[in-house]
């Protein structure tokens, strides 16, 4: 099973009281007053301590960056036990650290925070509590053996090169095992093949990589255990996947159709979350899972949810590419233990239920046509290759391309269609392939199912392109959705303009459908006729029918009530500017999502606070609705404490499987499994796909701790199997 990524927590910026500018009444004056001394200044924090005479208060005190000012937290002495502060100083020290290094006499402060830090960011303290130098300092205040002592000892890998180390509490890692760590980290990332290490090692001695020079690593860092060393990593992205999913208040769970070589069924899996210490949403990849009979089930959800530390209750939302046949009655299932779950399936790519038969033998000449006249040495039809440019469409990849689904594709084809079929023919003497697509091309069917695609595909590419920005509109998702249904259901009735057009067109020109020929656009058709209309007919329904109920399944009704009141409170751009029309907005969405998440909120507490809300809301100016709803997830904002059902909704919008960095993360996942070692036609394991799609930057991952983890073999257990 692969691990998944937890970025730092960074510090928020300073929340600057709310402003005066909106008038209270009494009693919310007094509810305030109560939380904080008065409208207008923050609420003191629980448990902060009191600030000695004389001496300026701990908010007071910022770090030496002068362009952004930080604060010490008092809530940082809660979590973290062995923080301590110094009001005089305006630095902040780690207890652990300062008083091993009393024991150990010898030992040299090089760790920040024995010295003292002005480093005011909760990711600096999170970084501390999991070095090398704070763990040695546990070690030795409480007796421990040290890892320098072992190693000192011998050690499990008396093969590993050591560097000889002072004995101080910083516990310093060989340079030239991170060089070779950092190596497989950026193959991993840029989709390197493996068997390239030696070579890129060597590479890095020949530019004199100092760390490299002259530095046997033994067999744990040997170029044949790459793989090893990915595990090693994955492990360290694992551990804050865990962390991260533990502290989200709520997950939403995301299944995507994978393709191993084997032709095994498997689903490619991933988690939205969102952080309580600063609001913001995040996508991690937990792995692969194969399906039993390929078919996904409930209890293999709920498992691998238990396996990072997710109980069942916080799964707030399902999403997946597969289609709803089967998928199954899974969300149903899940919703006996979820008592929270909304299904939206919104991946790109999610097939129709039910498709018709012709739909594959349709994509089949439109592969075969592209792939001979839409490559980039092909220049004869340039409309091809612009449709494929437009498209982000790469020939070259292993992966199916759903011609059928793709509007610029189709455009070009019937655009390009008059002079294509000439050009095939031009070439059908000299290749088989032309001669086939000339006939394909010049069929009745062909050319009218494209005109029916013309009608189809502009109202389900709208809705497409609502869900792809970082922070989708979800106001838009409902209306295009019940549009693109009305559309659908308008040419089941009665046929859409296009195709109805070109049926016209085709009647008016040859009335006689006996002959089975018949001109369009100075072209002659093949197999026009009566019957061939009426299985036209039959087609279209058939058509239109896969897509309304794909619709259907995709975007079930409840959900989209959700998403709209999501939208409706947390939206302060569609809050009506008028201030007598401001009380009652919002009213129905709001007891919508007081019913719909009923266990997570308190109804009353939270109708007797949509006023003030929003109130304060419009005193903050037009926020959009992801940092709106920011700010209320993280837990040491004033909105959180001041309005904490609304906090929760938030945390629930927050975590709705869409957006630009889902699609993202699911799209460069499919790239790796589908393709993976540069194009060597071997999809990539889950510990290089972890690393590719949940990896941070360099200076940002921890590569001691994946040292530890390489040297001890603790990943292999967790990462070497599959999900199951």
């Amino acid at each position: 099973m692969v691990p998944s990524s937890l970025a730092d927590c960074p510090l928020p910026p300073p929340q600057l009281p709310l402003s005066r500018e909106v008038p209270l009444c009494g009693e919310e004056a007094g509810r305030l007053e109560h939380l904080g001394g008065g409208w207008g200044c923050p609420a003191p924090r629980a448990g902060a301590g009191m600030v000695p005479p004389g001496k300026k208060p701990a908010g007071e005190a910022s770090n030496s960056n002068k362009k952004c000012k930080r604060y010490f937290n008092e809530h940082w002495k809660e979590e973290f036990t062995w923080l301590a502060f110094d009001y005089e100083r305006k630095l902040m020290f780690c207890l652990e650290c300062r008083q091993a290094l009393v024991r150990n006499k010898h030992g040299k402060a090089e760790n920040a925070f024995t010295v003292g830090t002005d480093n005011f960011q909760r990711h600096a303290l999170l970084r501390h509590v999991t070095s090398g130098a704070h763990r040695q300092a546990l070690a030795v205040n409480r007796g421990q053996p040290t890892f320098e002592g072992q190693a000192e000892g011998g050690g499990a890998y008396p093969g590993l090169a050591t560097t000889p180390t002072p004995r101080g509490i910083k516990v310093e890692v060989d340079a030239a095992k991170v060089a070779v760590l950092t190596t497989v980290y950026c193959m991993a990332k840029e989709d390197v093949p493996d068997n390239r290490c030696s070579a890129l090692l060597e590479l890095q001695r020949f530019n004199l990589c100092q760390a490299l020079l002259g530095t046997e690593h033994g067999d744990y860092y040997s170029p044949r255990r790459v793989r090893d060393m990915q595990v090693a990593i994955a492990s360290v992205l694992h551990m804050e996947a865990c962390q991260c999913l533990k502290a989200s208040p709520y997950v939403g769970l995301v299944l995507d159709k994978t393709r191993d070589w084997n032709e095994s069924h498997s689903l490619a899996l991933f988690a939205t979350s969102v952080s309580p210490c600063d609001g913001q949403p995040a996508t991690i990849f937990l792995g692969s899972v194969e399906l039993q009979e390929g078919e996904v089930t409930a209890g293999q959800l709920l498992d691998i949810l238990q396996a990072f530390g997710v109980s069942a209750p916080k799964l707030a939302w399902l999403s997946s590419s597969l289609p709803s046949d089967r998928l199954g009655s899974v969300g149903l299932q899940l919703r006996a233990t979820c008592p929270l779950l909304m299904e939206l399936h919104c991946l790109p790519g999610r097939p129709d239920p039910q498709p018709p038969a012709y739909l594959g033998e349709y994509e089949s000449v439109l592969d075969a046509l592209f792939r001979l006249h839409g490559g980039p040495s092909s220049h004869t039809i340039p409309e091809l290759r612009a449709a494929l440019d437009l498209a982000a469409i790469d020939l070259a990849g292993p992966r199916p391309v759903p011609w059928a689904s793709l509007l610029p594709v189709v455009e070009a084809v019937a655009e390009a269609w008059p002079c294509l079929v000439p050009i095939l023919e031009a070439s059908a003497p000299a290749s088989p392939t032309a001669r086939a697509l000339a006939l394909a091309l010049r069929q009745f069917t062909f050319v009218a199912f494209t005109y029916l695609l013309l009608d189809t595909l502009p109202c389900t590419q709208k809705l497409a392109l609502v869900l792809q920005p970082e922070d989708p509109d979800l106001a838009l998702l409902q209306p295009l959705v019940m549009a693109a249904a009305a559309s659908l259901q308008a040419q089941r009735n009665s046929g859409g303009a296009r195709l109805q057009g070109f049926l016209q067109e085709l009647a008016s020109s040859s009335p006689n459908l006996g002959g089975g020929r018949c001109t369009y656009r100075g072209l002659e058709l093949v197999g026009y006729s009566e019957a061939a209309v009426r299985g036209l007919e039959r087609l279209r329904g058939a058509f239109l029918d896969s897509m309304r109920k794909g619709l259907r399944d995709s975007y079930p009704g409840p959900s989209l009530d959700t998403a709209a009141a999501f939208s409706s409170i947390f939206d302060p751009r569609r809050y009506p500017q008028a201030p007598e029309e401001l009380g009652a907005h919002g009213e129905g969405a709001l007891r919508l999502l007081l019913r719909t998440y009923a266990p997570a909120v308190v109804r009353q507490r939270a109708l007797g606070d949509f006023a003030l809300f929003k109130r304060v809301v419009c005193s903050l100016g037009r926020l959009g609705p992801r940092a709106l709803c920011s700010k209320l997830a993280c837990v040491h904002s004033e909105l959180h404490e001041l309005f904490p059902d609304f906090a929760a909704l938030a945390s629930l919008a927050l975590v709705l499987p869409a957006g630009a960095g889902l699609l993202d993360k699911v799209g460069r996942s499919r790239e790796l499994r589908w393709w993976g070692q540069g194009g060597a036609g071997e999809g990539r394991e889950d510990p290089a796909v972890k690393i590719a799609v949940d990896g941070p930057p360099l200076h940002e991952f921890d590569f001691a701790l994946a040292v530890e983890f390489l040297e001890s073999g603790w990943g292999e257990g967790l990462l070497g199997s599959q999900l199951t």
